[in-house]
């Protein structure tokens, strides 16, 4: 469903002669810096592997979603995308997506500010790391991140960080499964509160409102979902250009191996250019940001560029998925609402055990109808009788819990796997500790409580051996004070070559268990003022 641009199109991605930026990748860390550096007046060049995909062609995505065996709807796959995930099984491909816009293209929407914690596991409770930023450094820019993701929410979460302005937009009224969840909870003295939500509760910033079409991961066909598409569009149109289908190969170095020169980028031809730039940004997610320093090797830096400290592709984390659900025997309504509206952080902070937690009231448990009847292979009263015995009676609850940053996990590149361009593929080494696994139980005990207070017959259970990643890379380029220990400083600024940032969730020294989307949205505002800063 991308644009027709390809082999053979007749688009300019030749290298802008002169430019004072060039940043790599128009996810939302890329696009947020390319947009505010633009807007001051600096000339910047953007690059990013994948297509455009035109807004005018998603509805075809959603039925394309909808429809069992179609493919996936952003592209995702091929020899373009290859990967090795040797051990545990890291569905890399599922997570992300290369195009204008980056992932934000198929993501849930949920953006909430990690806690004061989260910057001080290991002053607090000895394991992980300290960030070389608290959170009342980041918390302007997180206010800044809101109101330009236009962040709909309510003051009403009593364990959320400290903040004094009201969210952009009102929040998301709670679900007809929430106010069923709400009395089980209130029995139990759990607390729930509202999800802030990236997703228009009225119009905002030129788009529509939500219209609840359920699909919103992967697919948003009214545009009320935020996506990275909307600073993309503001960056051109304060100047700035972006280059499609141009995935850059490596980053080229001076004679001195203090400042990078040029990013090398191939075109749908084949063709190789190299676009040169007084600074440069990385903006290409957890794992791109990493392989891409480390296939910028040198005679001078044999082991990957930025990467004196051997932290480059080290500590990779991800959020692990908790979960339980059943069947009431009341209906619940479910899949009415396409996303969370209701969470509970009430123990998010708790010191047993560190890991921090969340949980999720889901309001999509149980089969789709629409999915069911288009998959079934029945007619008439039959299915109809199917339907309504599968549907509407289900209730569900999910939940995040941290990961512990670990050495052991990393991004490597894969010796014998080799992209369509001759390069060799990311390779994932993840597992899950023991500290892990007991955090994931914590989390299936509270779930169990609340269902089995609310009367659910609880039918399944995602516990420590069938959990998996909510597709949240980060850690593989940390941010640190000390350069034998990091890859960037505060600023998101690489401590190895002074005309190269790293921005994204690839910077975070831990992960917490909040979506990371309004935190690499408020690191990116802050980079970019430095990057203004050094122009």
């Amino acid at each position: 469903m991308a644009d027709d641009g390809g082999v053979g199109d007749d688009r300019d991605r030749t290298p802008s002669p002169r430019a004072d930026v060039c940043v790599v990748g128009s996810g939302p860390a890329g696009a947020l810096v390319a947009h505010r550096l633009a807007e001051r007046g600096a000339d910047v060049v953007v690059l990013e592997a994948g297509p455009r995909f035109e807004f005018s062609r998603r509805a075809e995505q959603q039925e394309q979603h909808i429809r069992p065996g179609t493919g996936d709807p952003w592209e995702m796959g091929g020899p373009r995308d290859a990967y090795s995930s040797p051990g545990r099984h890291y569905p890399l491909n599922a997570a992300r997506v290369k195009g204008v816009g980056g992932s934000t293209l198929h993501w849930q929407g949920m953006v909430m500010r990690l806690h004061e914690r989260d910057f001080e596991m290991r002053s607090r409770f000895g394991v992980g790391a300290d960030w070389p930023i608290g959170y009342d450094d980041l918390r302007p820019y997180y206010a800044a991140a809101e109101r330009s993701l236009g962040v709909a929410g309510a003051m009403d979460n009593p364990y959320a960080p400290p903040r004094e302005e009201p969210f952009p937009l009102t929040a998301f009224p709670p679900s007809y499964s929430d106010s069923l969840f709400a009395s089980a909870c209130e029995r139990l003295q759990i607390d729930m509160h509202s999800v802030p939500n990236a997703r228009n509760s009225e119009p905002y910033d030129g788009r529509a409102a939500c219209q609840g079409y359920g699909t919103c991961r992967p697919v948003c066909p009214s545009g009320a979902k935020y996506t990275a598409e909307s600073h993309v569009a503001k960056a051109e149109s304060a100047g700035a250009r972006v280059i499609d289908r141009a995935p850059v190969q490596r980053l080229e170095h001076d004679d001195a191996g203090e400042t990078v020169e040029a990013a090398v980028y191939a075109t749908p031809d084949g063709t190789e250019h190299r676009q040169t730039a007084r600074r440069f940004v990385l903006a290409c997610g957890g794992v791109e940001n990493a392989r891409l320093l480390l296939l910028s090797d040198s005679e001078r830096y044999p082991d990957g560029l930025a990467n004196s400290s051997g932290a480059v592709g080290r500590f990779f984390m991800d959020h692990l998925f908790a979960g339980a659900g059943g069947r009431l025997d009341e209906p619940t309504r479910q899949n009415h609402v396409g996303f969370i509206t209701s969470e509970c952080h009430q123990f998010y902070d708790d010191a047993d055990p560190v890991e921090g937690l969340k949980l999720e009231f889901l309001n999509y448990a149980g089969p789709s109808p629409v999915i069911e009847a288009l998959d079934a292979d029945t007619w008439g009263d039959d299915l109809l009788s199917r339907l309504r015995d599968s549907y509407g009676t289900h209730v569900a609850m999910g939940g995040l819990v941290e990961q512990i940053p670990d050495a052991d996990n990393r991004i490597t590149l894969d010796p014998d796997r080799r992209d369509d361009h001759g390069n060799p593929v990311p390779r994932i080494e993840w597992s899950l500790a023991d500290r892990t696994k007991r955090a994931i139980r914590r989390a299936n005990e509270i779930q169990h409580a609340i269902l089995e207070e609310l009367g659910a017959d609880v039918e399944w259970t995602v516990g420590p051996d069938a959990t998996g990643p909510a597709y949240h890379q980060m850690g593989t380029t940390r941010m640190g004070e000390d350069p034998n220990e990091s890859v960037v400083d505060a600023d998101s600024r690489t401590h190895d070559l002074s005309n190269l940032w790293v921005v994204g969730s690839s910077t975070f020294p831990t992960g917490g268990a909040m979506n990371p989307t309004l935190t690499i949205a408020a690191l990116s505002l802050r980079a970019a003022e430095a990057l203004e800063s050094s122009l």
